[in-house]
């Protein structure tokens, strides 16, 4: 049985003047037409938005780069459903039999969602200020934990990561060729991403080298033309 949505407002902290906005930041659109959809949609950017004026903060002398990367590393889905479920959110969850049935409360999409939803409900109940205070506390033990080396992760994991903080395909890698004596290999690999047009094609004396090399092209690209 879903728990009183009353009960996880005050175990996270919050007091809404309309509480209707939080029920909704917790209904799955399979349980209602009226449902977290919208608000999910404005939590992200606002999600955004805060973490990247924490990490501004805490790292003054850190690169636009590593900057981004560290909020890829917090902004992500996997990193908001491990908050959700810290706080037990699938179990206040409103969502449809089918997705009951099949677990929908532990999904990590519905999860990250529905966290996302309730910053935006925080901020259309009580305005900006109050979503950054409460996200630095959301997540205060995260943001702790990073170091400017959370942000020289190899290309290949900068680059997923990035994907998923946008929510969009994961990095496709094709190896090309393998050409060469068994002891002097040399491997091509193309990699293709949904945010750019051409793909990047990487070489290595491994495939993993040459994954990380196509990667590390893309991450480059990007940057140059300010995408991410």
């Amino acid at each position: 049985m879903t728990r009183k949505p009353e009960i996880l407002s005050r175990k996270l902290g919050l007091a809404f003047n309309n509480p209707q906005l939080f029920v909704t930041a917790l209904t799955h659109r399979s349980a209602s037409s009226h449902n977290n959809e919208r608000l999910e949609f404005l939590g992200d950017a606002i999600l955004g938005f805060v973490i990247a004026e924490q990490l501004y903060n805490l790292f003054p002398h850190a690169a636009e780069g590593v900057l981004s990367r560290l909020r890829a590393s917090l902004v992500n889905q996997r990193s908001l459903a491990e908050l959700a479920r810290k706080h037990e959110l699938g179990d206040y969850l409103l969502l449809g039999s089918g997705e009951l049935k099949s677990g929908g409360f532990r999904r990590d999409s519905i999860l990250s969602d529905a966290l996302e939803a309730i910053i935006a409900a925080l901020f259309e109940d009580q305005g900006m200020a109050a979503c950054q205070v409460w996200v630095a506390q959301l997540f205060d033990e995260k943001l702790k934990s990073l170091s400017l080396n959370n942000g020289q992760k190899d290309p290949k994991t900068r680059l997923q990561e990035l994907m998923q903080a946008q929510k969009l395909d994961l990095p496709h890698y094709e190896l090309l060729t393998m050409s060469g004596l068994a002891h002097e290999q040399t491997f091509k690999v193309k990699c293709t991403i949904s945010l750019l047009s051409e793909p990047s094609i990487g070489a290595g004396v491994t495939r993993k080298g040459a994954e990380q090399a196509a990667a590390e092209v893309l991450l480059e690209l990007l940057a140059k033309e300010n995408i991410l």
